[in-house]
């Protein structure tokens, strides 16, 4: 059992990868930068592409070493759904390591996901909302990481084609192309709220995709690039990825919205849609103290003055 102090979450750097500042990337990054971000992630990709397509045999072999791919799974009481989560995670690659991240956890799931093949980082207080993912992102070892849920059992052949954008076809961070329910009269708040983020982002064709659903996936260039902390707030991360020139794209669509069980004891503490409109409130405050008060966007013929 590995148990971890909650006193910061450290990323680890790819070769050749400059850290964020600790107060934020700058909003528009200069073409230089812009080309530094994506030849590293470049660079990534070309180590990665042939050990995708390398021999079964090659890949037995270094999987006993460093994986390629790295499955972070972050867990509260999940006993019913874990040890089938944790199997499809390890088939997704033959070079493959699984985190799970239990964090206040009473039903005995970490003890099932251990004895499924889990590595387990194991906490006995809850994390808080998403924090588990950063957790375990700085924990991982792969060049590839992929991002799912204790709760959803998703078949591994469904998530090979977010590993595979990332690995060989030039994706630094690779979306599910689920946008949430649109044609209705009255459409939930975190569906707007990330249709918004991605307008402001200069991104409307992303429509309502986002780091918030899972499953998704990126390179650990992109990792360094983006900050694991960040990833505590996926609408953040989101912003970051975007506004460092990383290519972020929706590459397979799977409805999480059918797959996520309702929890009503939860939703009645504490409904969840005010903590993700609120980290979307909070990516949008990290794009203004960038871009300024419009978010980059220009108003050059408002003569403001004479409404005062």
């Amino acid at each position: 059992m590995e148990r971890i102090a909650t006193g910061g979450i450290r990323s680890r750097k790819a070769p050749g990868s400059k850290r964020p500042r600790a107060a934020g990337l700058r909003p528009r990054a200069s073409s230089r930068k812009r080309g530094v971000a994506q030849q590293q992630a470049r660079r990534a990709r070309r180590r990665t592409a042939g050990a995708i397509a390398a021999p079964t045999e090659q890949a037995a072999e270094r999987s006993r070493a460093v994986p390629l791919v790295s499955v972070v799974i972050p867990v509260m009481n999940e006993r019913h759904t874990i040890r089938r989560v944790v199997r499809e995670a390890l088939a997704v690659h033959p070079s493959a390591e699984v985190i799970v991240v239990a964090n206040g956890s009473t039903d005995g799931s970490a003890g099932l996901a251990r004895r499924a093949g889990a590595r387990v980082i194991e906490y006995a207080h809850p994390l808080g909302h998403d924090v588990g993912r950063a957790v375990g992102a700085a924990a991982a070892q792969g060049e590839v990481l992929l991002f799912i849920d204790g709760d959803m059992v998703i078949p591994s052949a469904q998530l090979r084609p977010f590993i595979r954008a990332v690995a060989s076809e030039g994706v630094d961070v690779a979306l599910n192309d689920y946008s949430g329910p649109t044609a209705k009269t009255v459409v939930h708040g975190v569906v707007l709220a990330k249709h918004a983020l991605n307008t402001l982002l200069e991104r409307p064709d992303l429509n309502g995709t986002s780091l918030t659903a899972i499953p998704h996936a990126m390179s650990r260039a992109a990792l360094s690039i983006i900050g694991a902390e960040a990833l505590a707030v996926p609408p953040l991360a989101h912003a970051r990825a975007i506004k460092s020139g990383l290519r972020v794209e929706a590459v397979k669509r799977i409805n999480v919205g059918k797959l996520n069980r309702p929890r009503r004891e939860r939703e009645r503490v504490q409904p969840l849609e005010t903590v993700i409109v609120g980290d979307h409130l909070e990516a949008i405050d990290w794009l203004t103290e960038r871009s300024g008060e419009r978010g980059g966007f220009r108003d050059p013929y408002r003569r403001r003055q004479y409404a005062r």
